[in-house]
Formats: structure tokens, C-alpha cells, sequence
């Protein structure tokens, strides 16, 4: 039987909040820095967060090649309930691999305890969707799944209808993220859950982060069996929110305002916003260079605040782009409305003295 949700977190996915994909923080020696990984989980709490997505592309798949998979999750987790509050919190462990890998690191999360498994197709070419389907289905008998359609530029690949229409089935998923960058693909994904008996047991949440805004505004009104269903995108799991989070968590209120309220002047307004977000994602995550800079980019806005000491990652190959911190510079001063500087500023010192300092190496 697969797991269930707590109610407060069901309640708070299918609401809509805001779930930065969390990065990880190295020192210079790529050793990771514990007191600036807990100042990251700290800031998106602070910045009122709704979820953490942990051990995802933008913590870095390596993560479980030098064996810090497990400790970045704890470390999430017991920031999570150090700041335990009256306010439910979704933990999300971004799990990989084949069947039985991917069993491991749900056991891992839940032991931790986590909620859900952000379930990645990446890396899987050789597998048919019949049996990525075989997959989720085991995996959700460990924790409920957030199932994950992964744009291919980042190791992901095209699924058609009839998977997430068999996938939306499930018993334990609890919620997909559209990531596909694809409108096409976006809708297969929401007429595939319409179509579902389960469509309202499932969450949708965009992952679009060339798209965010609009997504999000977006009625997606469908005829399925000769009657008319609507299904919103009520949030975001994305990397593209891990990067000026307050700002973020601010503009899905008033999203979500506008579901409830239509106003034309501020529908347009939005929308303008969501544009000068495109324009922001463009440079942060690199898509000039098929998005070769997209975990550096993301650092470099957080070194920028002093969230992140630098930009390394755990793949030395893995850096800025030529042009691209200029194009970060540019739209941070272009767009100032959407940036947290201030926010940032106000709590950094005590982000980071807070509790015990001190670099983990590699292994943990």
C-alpha cells in the first residue's frame, strides 16, 4: 500500500507554494561548506518557502558519486526542524537511477523524514516507458512520488501521453513537475492528468523556468468525456527559484490572487513580469550555451549576496560561461524588482552564525 501524505502537506501542494531546488554550497577545495549549506535552507525558510527540493540537478547529481547524497539531505532536514513552525514545510528528495538505486534513496528520505520523491527520469535512455512506469510504482511504495518530466538539454527525454496518462494512475503520486520547456509537452502532461480518475489527488507544478509566470496563470479548461475539466499549475519546483526566493514567494500570492479575482491592469502586469523572469532565467541559467552554465549561473547570483562564497562546483568543467556573468550583472540591474538583495542583506550575518561552522569534506 503506498504511503500517504500528512494532511497539512497535501493541503499546502495543492494550494501552491514555492520550491526552490536547493543548491549545494563548496568551499574553494569543492569540500562541502556545512555553515553556508545551512545559511542556504535558513534563507528559503525565511524567505517562506513552502518546500525544499534536496539531492535535484541543482544540488548537483555528483553529490552521490562522493557521497554527500545523504548528508545534504540531513542537513536540510534538520534546519527544516530547527525552524518547525505552526506552517507545514514539504521536504522533497530528488531521487535518480535505476529501479533499485532509486529505492535506495527514497528508503534513504524517508528514513530522514522526507515526503515525497521527486522521481528523475535522467540518465535512463535505455529504459522503455514501461518500465520507468514499473519504476514509479515501486518507488511509490516507499514514499508518495513527484513524478518529473525533465527537459532533454539536461538529460531528460521526450515521454509521451500514454506515459503520463498510465503514470497520472499511480496510487502514491501526489504531484508532477512539468519541466519539459515545451508547451506541447506541457499540455500532454495536463491532459494526460485531467483524463485520470486521480486528477484531483494530483498536484501540478511547473518547472518551466523559461515560462514560470505564465504557466501559473494559465486556466488549462479541457473537455474530457464530453465534460469540462480546469486544472491549474498552483506552484513551482524549480532552480530558477532558488535564486531571489522572497521575491518569488511574494509574486505566487499574487498569483494566486488573480485566480481567485481576475483584474485586467494587474493580470498585465504580471504577465510583464513573468517576461522580465524569462529574460532573468535566460542569463542565470545560461540557455545562450545550452544552458552548459545553468548550476554556476545559480551559484553566482548567490555569491553575488554572500550566500555562496564562490561558484565551484563538484565538476570542475563546470563553470560560467564566457558573457555570462555579464549577463547576470545586466539583468540584476535591469530588473531590481525582481531580486531579495535587500532581504538578503538584512539576515545573511545571522544565516551564517547560526549554529556550529565548519567545512565536511567529500565523504562526508
Amino acid at each position: 500500500m503506498a504511503p500517504e501524505l500528512p494532511p497539512a502537506v497535501r493541503r499546502l501542494l495543492h494550494a501552491g507554494t514555492v520550491i526552490p531546488a536547493h543548491p549545494l554550497a563548496l568551499t574553494r577545495e569543492r569540500r562541502l561548506d556545512e555553515r553556508r549549506q545551512r545559511a542556504l535552507t535558513r534563507y528559503y525558510l525565511d524567505a517562506g518557502a513552502g518546500g525544499l527540493a534536496v539531492g535535484v540537478h541543482t544540488t548537483q547529481f555528483e553529490i552521490r558519486e562522493v557521497g554527500l547524497f545523504e548528508t545534504v539531505l540531513r542537513l536540510a532536514a534538520q534546519e527544516a526542524a530547527s525552524r518547525a513552525s505552526d506552517r507545514p514545510l514539504a521536504l522533497i528528495a530528488g531521487v535518480v537511477g535505476p529501479t533499485e538505486q532509486a529505492l535506495r534513496e527514497a528508503e534513504i528520505a524517508q528514513a530522514l523524514g522526507y515526503h515525497l520523491a521527486l522521481l528523475s527520469p535522467g540518465g535512463l535512455a535505455d529504459h522503455s516507458e514501461a518500465q520507468l512506469l514499473e519504476r514509479a510504482r515501486r518507488v511509490a511504495e516507499v514514499l508518495p512520488v513527484f513524478g518529473f518530466y525533465l527537459q532533454p538539454a539536461v538529460g531528460g527525454r521526450v515521454l509521451s501521453y500514454a506515459f503520463w496518462r498510465d503514470f497520472a494512475d499511480i496510487p502514491g503520486v501526489a504531484a508532477i513537475k512539468m519541466a519539459p520547456f515545451d508547451r506541447y509537452a506541457t499540455l500532454d502532461v495536463v491532459r494526460a492528468v485531467c483524463a485520470s480518475a486521480r486528477r484531483d489527488e494530483i498536484a501540478l507544478y511547473t518547472g518551466n523556468d523559461d515560462n514560470i509566470v505564465a504557466d501559473l496563470l494559465t486556466p488549462f479548461d479541457l473537455i474530457v468525456d464530453g465534460r469540462p475539466v480546469r486544472k491549474w499549475v498552483v506552484g513551482g519546483l524549480l532552480g530558477q527559484w532558488a535564486v531571489w526566493t522572497k521575491t518569488m514567494v511574494d509574486v505566487l500570492v499574487r498569483i494566486a490572487r488573480q485566480r481567485e479575482a481576475p483584474d485586467g491592469r494587474e493580470m498585465q502586469e504580471l504577465l510583464a513580469l513573468g517576461m522580465r523572469l524569462t529574460d532573468a532565467n535566460d542569463a542565470v541559467f545560461d540557455a545562450a550555451n545550452g544552458f552548459a552554465g545553468v548550476i554556476a549561473g545559480v551559484h553566482e547570483v548567490l555569491r553575488g549576496q554572500g550566500l555562496l562564497e564562490g561558484t565551484w562546483c563538484l565538476n570542475p568543467d563546470e563553470t560560467l560561461s564566457p558573457g555570462q556573468r555579464d549577463e547576470i550583472d545586466r539583468v540584476r540591474r535591469h530588473y531590481p524588482e525582481l531580486t531579495d538583495d535587500g532581504f538578503v542583506a538584512e539576515r545573511l550575518a545571522g544565516w551564517l552564525s547560526e549554529g556550529a561552522p565548519g567545512a565536511t569534506t567529500a565523504e562526508g
